[in-house]
């Protein structure tokens, strides 16, 4: 699939703007704060109903207006595919398929598989467990629909049991058939969670490892390890034993929202004994997998991001990254950088079709 056309009006920078797409090979070029991430970001939204650098929507909307409007046409095999996001201040966020708005946003998620590389991923080693669950949720809900309502379901009786929790300290009361009721639905749609994340770890973790090694040109072994709470007890077993914990901190302590992903290289951890480059190398590795999981399991080739890629690896790897449309591993890629001579000289040599917007 590729996206063939955008439209924004009042989006972040942009007072109006549309922009034609190649099939292939689309570039952003010009000076830093012009706004060529601005695009990437606002194609990001067409496919998540969200900015994937800053989500809090109405920070969205270009300074002293009113709205932001969105419009993309997307071409997935033999039809078009017309998406539009809107926000309002003050109102909901609206996004529409051909026209027709979606009664939940959530059942947008994985029509348009697409797929980032960005200097803020390093976010994923620097930031605590929440950005990495956050990652592992987005890669597996792009295929699995049901996935996502369950981490949904799950994310909203999880609120509602810390809710009771802070209504009992406040109270100086308890009721624990009102807690079961609770801790039944948690248990349910905790465990079927925690079972997928692992099925998809399992997965996972080869691609991540063949992804790395096609980018290094030394050996260097690295790892991903899932940690859940639930690989060592039933999750019933678990918020029984931390009852009286969560009554004193008014909180659920214990579950699949305290899961994490254990980033190693040379058994050690990436964020203290890797280097930058090492660093990078292992994020494009972990997109680049994320990539390849989502083609295979939707049969659907994702759009690819490059954002400043050029800040992430040497000229040689970028290089060799887009050549990778040749192999048809890649079908259309969009790339920012603040030189456009090294840009054109990398695309070049893919001898693809391609287009270069100088902003």
């Amino acid at each position: 699939m590729y996206l063939k056309k955008i439209a924004l009006v009042n989006y972040k920078n942009f007072a109006s703007e549309e922009f034609e797409f190649d099939k292939k090979i689309n570039c952003f070029v010009g000076n830093n704060g012009i706004g060529k991430t601005n695009v990437l970001d606002a194609i990001y939204h067409l496919a998540f109903a969200k900015g994937y650098f800053n989500s809090v929507a109405v920070q969205n909307i270009k300074h002293h207006e009113d709205f932001f409007l969105l419009e993309g046409i997307f071409q997935k095999k033999n039809r078009e595919e017309v998406i539009s996001c809107s926000l309002k201040r003050g109102t909901k966020k609206v996004l529409k398929r051909n026209g027709k708005q979606y009664e939940k946003i959530s059942n947008h998620i994985g029509l348009i598989p697409l797929v980032i590389i960005s200097p803020a991923d390093r976010n994923l080693i620097i930031e605590g467990s929440d950005v990495r669950r956050k990652f592992m949720d987005g890669v597996i809900a792009q295929s699995d629909a049901q996935y996502l309502k369950d981490l949904i379901g799950y994310n909203k009786v999880l609120a509602q049991r810390n809710s009771l929790l802070k209504y009992f300290a406040l109270n100086h009361t308890f009721d624990e058939i009102n807690l079961e009721i609770y801790n039944e639905q948690l248990i349910k749609l905790g465990t079927i969670i925690h079972k997928k994340r692992a099925q998809f770890l399992d997965e996972f973790i080869p691609i991540f490892k063949e992804s790395y090694e096609n980018i290094v040109e030394k050996e260097e072994p690295v790892s991903l390890t899932y940690r859940s709470h639930l690989d060592t007890a039933e999750f019933g077993e678990l918020l029984s034993k931390s009852l009286e914990r969560d009554r004193f901190l008014q909180y659920t302590s214990v579950g699949i929202h305290k899961d994490d992903l254990l980033y190693t290289i040379g058994e050690h951890p990436i964020k203290k004994f890797g280097s930058q480059g090492q660093q990078k190398t292992y994020l494009v590795a972990l997109k680049l997998a994320q990539f390849n999981f989502i083609k295979k399991q939707t049969k659907t080739t994702p759009i690819l991001l490059l954002d400043d890629i050029f800040d992430k690896l040497d000229a040689s790897r970028v290089e060799k990254l887009i050549g990778l449309v040749n192999d048809d591993i890649f079908e259309q890629v969009f790339i920012s950088d603040t030189h456009v001579q090294r840009t054109e000289e990398v695309i070049k040599k893919t001898h693809q079709s391609y287009k270069i917007f100088q902003l």
